[in-house]
């Protein structure tokens, strides 16, 4: 289904749309520009047309289409039609791919429920450049679209060995590794509990000074995925869609 919406079960649609504002019974809220132009010009609604909302700490809410214009338009709060609850605590972390396919990873990670999303950069990367800005969106465009309640922090990037370096402790780290002698159903076995990152490296592999830093890492589990060579793209949905269903809300 395109844009910020889902399915209900009623096989109505509902729009849902990310804001930054808290959320209260009550409280009449201004739409951003595009948000605006997308219920009136893409969506066709109209004044007292109903819509969710959600940012991320309030839950999910109700709104009422008050008034709404080309570039305006407000609406005003009704109830809550969902608690806030906690993100996955996985970390997603991934060498930068050319555009189209980076967006496809975030989006995916977005939707597979992925807590937060590092970009890391390594000697065989296709880029060192991200658009972070464009990413966000991106990650909103799927959370209004899943049925998210938040949506995940994007950060800069940063070197894997400086991301490594400072490491948690208590957060393991599975490294998919086309080379590992485990399957990620061994390495996940058992998992279900306390905070996880899963790494996906570049396409070229991992340079020998990385594979020695992951290789000496105590946190570090490494697992392969299948006995097929994935995209880089591809590996980042499976990776987490095995996470989910061995260690997360799949289970």
């Amino acid at each position: 289904m395109d844009g910020p919406e889902k399915a209900r079960e009623d096989g109505q649609s509902t729009i849902r749309l990310f804001v930054e504002d808290p959320l209260e019974t009550g409280v009449s809220l201004a739409l951003a520009p595009g948000q605006a132009h997308y219920l009136r010009n893409v969506m066709r609604q109209a004044p007292g047309d109903r819509i969710r909302l959600f940012n991320g700490r309030d839950g999910e809410w109700e709104g009422i289409v008050e008034s709404i214009a080309s570039r305006r338009a407000a609406v005003r709060l009704g109830r809550r039609t969902a608690e806030q609850t906690p993100a996955s605590d996985v970390r997603l972390l991934f060498a930068p791919l050319k555009a189209t396919r980076t967006r496809f990873a975030v989006e995916k990670a977005t939707e597979l429920g992925v807590g937060a999303i590092q970009p890391v950069l390594t000697r065989y990367g296709q880029t060192a450049r991200v658009n972070a800005a464009r990413l966000r969106a991106h990650a909103i465009e799927a959370a209004e679209q899943c049925g998210r309640l938040e949506v995940p922090p994007i950060d800069l990037p940063c070197p894997l060995a400086d991301v490594l370096a400072g490491w948690q402790p208590e957060r393991r780290l599975l490294v998919c590794d086309s080379e590992a002698e485990s399957t990620v159903a061994d390495a996940l076995a058992g998992a279900a509990g306390g905070p996880w990152a899963i790494l996906v490296g570049p396409e070229g592999g991992f340079a020998p000074a990385e594979r020695r830093l992951l290789a000496d890492h105590p946190a570090a589990v490494h697992a392969r995925l299948g006995p097929r060579i994935l995209r880089a793209e591809t590996a980042v949905a499976a990776a987490l869609a095995c996470w989910q269903a061995f260690a997360g809300d799949w289970r």
